[in-house]
């Protein structure tokens, strides 16, 4: 069994703890915060004995073969050289990866230099029915991708991010080449996740697929529930059919079976994405690359930054882009 340590130990951490009843390839050895109230109720309800107030301790003491980081958006890049430094094999980090321009710079030469191994977290691409649902876009039962059409009612960078990555992967990882944006309001960029209230862009990859992506309060409801979290949704369309996923079911249509759909429950879904996400951080130490890697994921921030450009600007914009710094500034200025 490979061994595992939790940088943090708050809410969100406990979910990547509870998903190790799950987990088939590692268990947790040491937890770390610097909460020594939080630390101390983490360890005991997990049944983690090795507790830290210091990661450089834990790192040097435990030797992890991997790391969850689930700390603030703002600590990405200090933690993240800290594993890089003590040359932790593989570090799942939660989402976002960055908040602007200048951490993100900061992040792609980190993973370029580094022997650490980076994942993200974007935990709904292990979800089951969205990988039965990705199963049958790769083996073409709906055809040629087209059009990928994704929505979050919560903002850009909170859960913008999540739906992202969700059509990013439905359509292989196809190559972001421009990026057409809006975007309005301004209540959430003072905030620990800074991004305007609204977003839209049209996202043109590779092979003619284009994607259309709208994150906020005008996104579409997709279940009953009124809180902004639970209308995460992906549709992708091809020339015989299409697949849709929100956050309480499913359904497609194939020429081979018609239409279906389905149901789920969310938290159970959630469970079992976030322990396939793990194991398959561990695969990666074994050879095979981790599908939400860091690689990925600083592609897909790219596009956010992209969109602000553009928003700013007026203009399509090619992508990668190399952002400008003071991006956030510039987008308070324009909005506030």
């Amino acid at each position: 069994m490979y061994k595992s340590a939790f940088l943090g130990c708050g809410g969100r951490a406990r979910g990547h703890a509870h998903a190790y009843q799950f987990v088939k390839k590692g268990k947790g050895v040491a937890v770390c915060d610097m909460n020594e109230e939080r630390l101390n109720s983490f360890s005991k309800d997990f049944g983690i004995e090795k507790r830290y107030t210091d990661i450089h301790e834990m790192l040097d003491k435990e030797k992890p073969d991997l790391l969850h980081i689930v700390t603030l958006p703002t600590l990405r890049v200090p933690l993240m050289t800290i594993a890089a430094e003590h040359e932790v094999p593989v570090a799942i980090v939660e989402k976002p990866i960055a908040i602007q321009g200048e951490d993100w710079k900061q992040l792609r030469d980190l993973n370029a230099k580094c022997k650490t191994k980076f994942v993200v977290n974007t935990q709904l691409h292990f979800h089951p029915d969205n990988l039965m649902l990705k199963k049958d876009v790769a083996d073409e039962k709906i055809g040629d991708i087209k059009f990928v059409d994704i929505s979050a009612r919560s903002t850009i960078l909170d859960q913008g991010v999540h739906v992202l990555e969700l059509g990013h992967s439905y359509i292989g990882w196809l190559t972001p080449k421009q990026v057409f944006a809006q975007v309005s309001g301004a209540k959430n960029i003072p905030t620990g996740q800074p991004s305007p209230d609204t977003a839209e862009a049209s996202i043109y990859f590779d092979n003619g697929v284009r994607a259309q992506m709208l994150c906020g309060y005008y996104s579409p409801k997709s279940n009953p529930s009124d809180s902004p979290y639970m209308h995460k949704r992906v549709a992708v369309y091809g020339t015989k059919g299409f697949i849709h996923w929100t956050m309480v079911g499913w359904e497609k249509y194939t020429p081979e079976n018609g239409y279906e759909s389905g149901t789920h429950d969310y938290g159970q879904q959630d469970t079992l994405g976030q322990a396939g996400l793990t194991d398959a951080a561990f695969e990666w130490l074994e050879g095979k690359p981790h599908p939400t890697r860091l690689e990925y994921s600083l592609t897909q921030f790219n596009i956010i930054l992209g969109a602000y450009v553009s928003a700013l600007e007026h203009r399509p914009v090619d992508l990668p882009i190399e952002p400008p710094d003071g991006l956030m500034d510039s987008l308070t200025a324009m909005l506030g």
